[in-house]
């Protein structure tokens, strides 16, 4: 990883696609700065279009879609996405109808087996404006995270963790393929071919197949707090945590653009 300071404008030069992690990536310890709402606003104005991807709920990608400088939102670690639209927000899922009945299923079915295994285990309380995943309160150590996720693993779920949750899903998709999936049918764009118009900002480890991918892949600081479990590191480094980190990306790619000298 290399200082973000230390980028000059050809690192960013081209860039008219940000793709972000959000908790603890534009938040910082649960709050939006106004500074950061501010860089996704100057991101817009600039020409670069915004869209989140999160392990957040979709009630909040929802509000997101509809009412932030963005342009659309992939939640829950790639289960729903959010298109805005002149008429609000268009929804799309990784499942059919048919299949998320199912699903819906499963992850009710398997909340009951995990409060049996884990009586210690506590859904997140933004679990009832979920369509597609299971999330749980991180616990309060490493080694209690990891038995949870190997517990949803081993019922049949796909897991992960990040700052704020250990995540639980079923269809086998991750970031990286639902971003690639959702960024086709949503906005045209191709992120294999296209990849070199495309920055991605993250902090955790379910950021890590971003990292992989992107080339112009940059985690804000916090993310040194789980390099060990990831196993290729973003590109860049930023000095700032959370929402300020994002600023200092902002800046670098805006500086890059064509018509910089003009704002």
């Amino acid at each position: 990883m290399r200082p973000l300071a230390q980028s000059v404008s050809a690192d960013f030069a081209g860039v008219d696609f940000v793709l972000t992690d959000m908790d603890d990536t534009l938040t910082y310890r649960g709050r939006l700065p106004a500074a950061t709402y501010d860089a996704l606003e100057r991101l817009q104005a600039g020409g670069v279009k915004v869209v989140p991807v999160t392990a957040a709920p979709a009630g909040w990608c929802d509000q997101m879609a509809r009412m932030w400088p963005v342009d659309a939102v992939i939640g829950e670690n790639g289960g729903v996405s959010f298109l805005r639209t002149s008429h609000g927000a268009r929804r799309l899922c990784w499942h059919s109808d048919v299949a998320q009945a199912d699903v819906t299923a499963r992850l009710r079915d398997l909340s009951d087996r995990i409060a049996a295994q884990f009586p210690s285990a506590r859904l997140a309380s933004d679990q009832p404006f979920r369509l597609t995943s299971l999330a749980f309160d991180r616990p309060e150590t490493l080694e209690e995270s990891e038995n949870l996720s190997r517990a949803l693993r081993a019922a049949g779920a796909d897991a992960t963790v990040n700052s704020m949750w250990v995540l639980a899903w079923f269809g086998g998709y991750d970031k990286l393929s639902a971003a690639r999936r959702f960024m086709a049918e949503m906005l045209a764009i191709d992120i294999d071919a296209d990849a070199g118009r495309i920055a991605y900002v993250g902090d955790s480890t379910n950021d890590a197949p971003m990292f992989r991918h992107f080339q112009r892949s940059v985690g804000v600081s916090t993310v040194m707090e789980y390099l060990a479990d990831i196993d290729t590191p973003p590109a860049w480094i930023t000095q700032g945590p959370g929402g300020a980190g994002f600023v200092e990306v902002v800046d670098a790619i805006l500086a890059a653009r064509p018509d910089a000298s003009t704002r």
